[in-house]
């Protein structure tokens, strides 16, 4: 056997969910340096955290001395992707299709170095936005089997309720991708998710039926649990990696707060730390387990929001868990001193600085139980909340067993 490579890295780490030729993709990983793509949709003005998975795939290519290209598919967003939609995604125009676009490139590059040559972006826009229809059903058309599409699992979900002929050129136009990219630039494989292993499959065809020149494709794991749930929604949504969407500290709570089953998994899949170091925090339990969850936390804060971001993030969550960090970071709101000074009751605090969505919400969570001020359980809905409840002009209001947030009294 050749010596260990990144083809082996990946596997170890759990990242690799399907490969086309595996024995002939490691041999050309260990033995060449090659030119790979991964495409990106621009369709929100934020990358979110299963782009981030892709990135960490292409950080350890690039790692090994291969040479990535970023597709933003500025062309493909027009039609868009129907693989896992149960309804076709609504249309966006080019100009925000482009304002999208720049925002991918800008946060991309914290994780690819794209000095030099060392790594390509390119935008599908500027080839597939030309293109003569009636040339590219005769060129790239004439070598798709619509049969096959058929039975592509990424049209399967879609075909119950309706499948748009839009939607069914999208892997016409992934394909011709490949094609181009392999033209131009060299490019001899196509990583991506695994709901992309048909669109994958169907641009190596392209290349070996017009240019008789063989391709290769890898898909990796998408992030879910241990039960296999899909992982990235917050209570607000995705889990975006713009700071002005999911703020870091809210981010890094997010990998605070995993199962305790998916932990280290996280670990090999989401961090570069060495797969030695995380068999050691596999042996953790317990309180122990927290910690290396803390870990898993900064380490995914720091690579996305950068090392002052992931402490200062540290800090609130030790200072929010009876650690005694720095509560300067801590998630916070403000409320007027004149309306503290005259009492103000319970519900009508918390929806002012917007912890519950409404007074009904406040009596449940009163009910329940689920909340405290300065540590002290609320058990009445009528309660007041005067200059008595803050110490420094600040209290501190815990929601279920997650969600703190800081009130300073201005």
């Amino acid at each position: 056997m050749s010596e260990r490579n990144v083809f082996d890295i990946l596997k170890e780490r759990g990242l690799i969910a399907q490969t086309t030729h595996e024995e002939e993709i490691r041999e050309l990983l260990g033995k060449e340096k090659i030119t790979f793509y991964i495409g990106f949709d621009p369709t929100a003005d934020s990358l979110h955290i299963g782009h981030f998975m892709q990135l960490i795939v292409m950080k350890h290519m690039q790692n090994a001395g291969h040479r990535p290209i970023v597709l933003l598919g500025g062309g493909t967003t027009m039609v868009g992707d129907p693989t896992g939609k149960a309804d076709m995604r609504p249309m966006i125009s080019q100009e925000q299709i482009q304002h999208n676009a720049d925002n991918f490139k800008k946060q991309m590059s914290k994780f690819i170095d794209f000095d030099g040559e060392k790594a390509i972006m390119v935008n599908n826009a500027d080839w597939l936005l030309k293109l003569n229809y009636v040339d590219f059903l005769r060129e790239v058309g004439v070598h798709f089997s619509v049969n096959r599409m058929l039975t592509a699992e990424c049209f399967k979900t879609r075909l119950e309720k309706g499948l748009s002929f839009l939607e069914f050129n999208y892997m016409l136009m992934q394909g011709y991708d490949f094609y181009k990219l392999h033209k131009d630039y060299g490019a001899i494989m196509e990583f991506g998710g695994d709901d992309q292993w048909s669109n994958i499959i169907g641009g190596i065809e392209l290349i070996r039926r017009k240019d008789g020149k063989q391709a290769y494709g890898m898909t990796f794991t998408l992030l879910t649990t241990s039960e296999g749930k899909k992982m990235g929604k917050t209570e607000k949504g995705a889990l975006w990696l713009d700071p002005e969407k999911v703020s870091p500290y809210e981010f890094y709570q997010y990998w605070r707060n995993v199962d305790d089953a998916d932990v280290i998994r996280l670990l090999k899949l989401v961090t570069f730390l060495p797969l030695e170091q995380i068999a050691e925090y596999e042996k953790c339990e317990g309180a122990e387990l927290n910690k290396v969850k803390c870990i898993l936390a900064y380490e995914v804060t720091k690579m996305v929001h950068g090392e002052e971001e992931a402490k200062k993030a540290n800090d609130a969550a030790t200072a929010i868990f009876g650690g005694g960090g720095n509560t300067a970071n801590m998630p916070s709101a403000e409320i007027d001193a004149a309306k503290i000074d005259a009492g103000v009751n319970i519900l009508d605090l918390l929806l002012e600085v917007g912890l519950i969505p409404s007074k009904g919400e406040g009596r449940r969570l009163i009910q329940q139980n689920g909340l405290s001020v300065n540590g002290e359980k609320v058990n009445d809905i009528a309660a007041l909340i005067d200059s008595s409840c803050f110490s420094g002009g600040e209290m501190i209001v815990k929601k279920g067993k997650k969600t703190f947030l800081k009130i300073i009294c201005k």
